[in-house]
């Protein structure tokens, strides 16, 4: 029986929001894969986002994913835009082991404009600015940041120039969002988000073979540079991937990874799941409210109460002006 033959429940697939590592040995390819959607759903929902926007912060949500699963420490990763754009904010951040939360802020008016003259890809939303990535590793240790521009490029694009730029590490990223209406149990339609990924990384046992030359230095750089063979077949390969098989529920991260891999003999590794969790609380945000002076507390205060409501989450959290003493 060929692979092709069984049903995605038999082979004990993933599912969605849970992280596939996997290796392609023959390729010296190391990467993972994923397929969001409950989870992405709940992070959508609850901010009632344009379609635009809401498609960007999904894919920002999947790279965060991806490469957040891949930290070995307690910690956090945090992907920024900041740019001026009609979406001049996207932030999402991935906490070990497997929080994740995004939000974005964005210009009706510029957003209703762009719209209109049909400029609703992420580098025309976004426009130009910076894409930052945060390795927050606590309280004791230095934040490591790499930064990249939004030169309108993709947002795959411009991760592989970040890892090419600060890991020196060939790689490929693919991102896939997709809106689904179907109906639910009482027959009632209903709007659904999807969205898939992988980021497929060179990773052979001489280093040698990694390196590749800088990024051009601009008008007249020499673009002629040898790639190694293995790693231009995985390119290929990655290349192919269509954002209908990273979204499609009956296609499956590890039914993708045998269509691409299966003749270098992939293996995939368990999965990793991943849930919508705000890491705010009571507590942090009284002490962040404490940090301010007794002049702002009262400025904020309506009837004796201070509210306050987390960007990521949307909860309200509402504090008697007696309980917020200033530092």
């Amino acid at each position: 029986m060929t692979e092709a033959d069984f049903g995605l429940g038999q082979f004990d697939f993933a599912g969605d929001d849970h992280v596939v590592p996997f290796q392609v040995e023959g390729l010296d390819v190391r990467g993972r894969a994923v397929q969001l959607g409950p989870m992405l759903d709940a992070i959508l929902e609850r901010h009632n986002y344009p379609l635009p926007v809401a498609r960007l912060v999904a894919e920002t949500v999947v790279l965060t994913v991806l490469l957040g699963t891949s930290l070995k420490f307690e910690g956090k990763l945090i992907i920024q835009t900041k740019s001026n754009g009609p979406v001049d904010l996207v932030v999402a951040d991935f906490s070990t082991p497997d929080r994740v939360r995004a939000y974005a802020r964005y210009n009706e008016e510029a957003l209703a404009l762009a719209e209109k003259n049909g400029l609703t890809q992420p580098q025309h939303l976004l426009g130009e600015g910076i894409l930052a990535f945060t390795i927050d590793q606590g309280t004791h240790m230095q934040r490591y940041q790499g930064i990249v521009p939004l030169d309108g490029a993709s947002l795959e694009e411009i991760a592989g120039v970040y890892f090419r730029q600060s890991e020196q590490i060939p790689t490929k990223v693919r991102l896939g969002v997709a809106e689904l209406l179907d109906r639910d149990e009482n027959g009632k339609p209903r709007h659904r988000w999807r969205a898939g990924g992988m980021v497929a990384q060179f990773l052979p046992e001489t280093l040698e073979r990694m390196r590749q030359r800088d990024l051009p230095g601009g008008d007249g750089a020499d673009d002629s540079f040898e790639v190694d063979d293995l790693w231009g077949e995985a390119s290929v390969m990655v290349q192919t991937i269509d954002a209908d098989e990273l979204t499609d529920p009956t296609v499956g991260t590890e039914r993708l990874l045998y269509r691409l891999f299966h003749e270098r003999g992939v293996k995939v590794y368990p999965p990793q799941a991943v849930f919508d969790k705000c890491s705010c609380s009571r507590e942090k945000l009284r002490d962040v409210l404490a940090s301010l002076s007794q002049e702002d507390v009262d400025h904020a205060a309506e009837d004796g109460l201070v509210s306050v409501t987390c960007e990521f989450c949307s909860t309200t959290y509402r504090f008697e002006a007696t309980e917020v003493k200033p530092q």
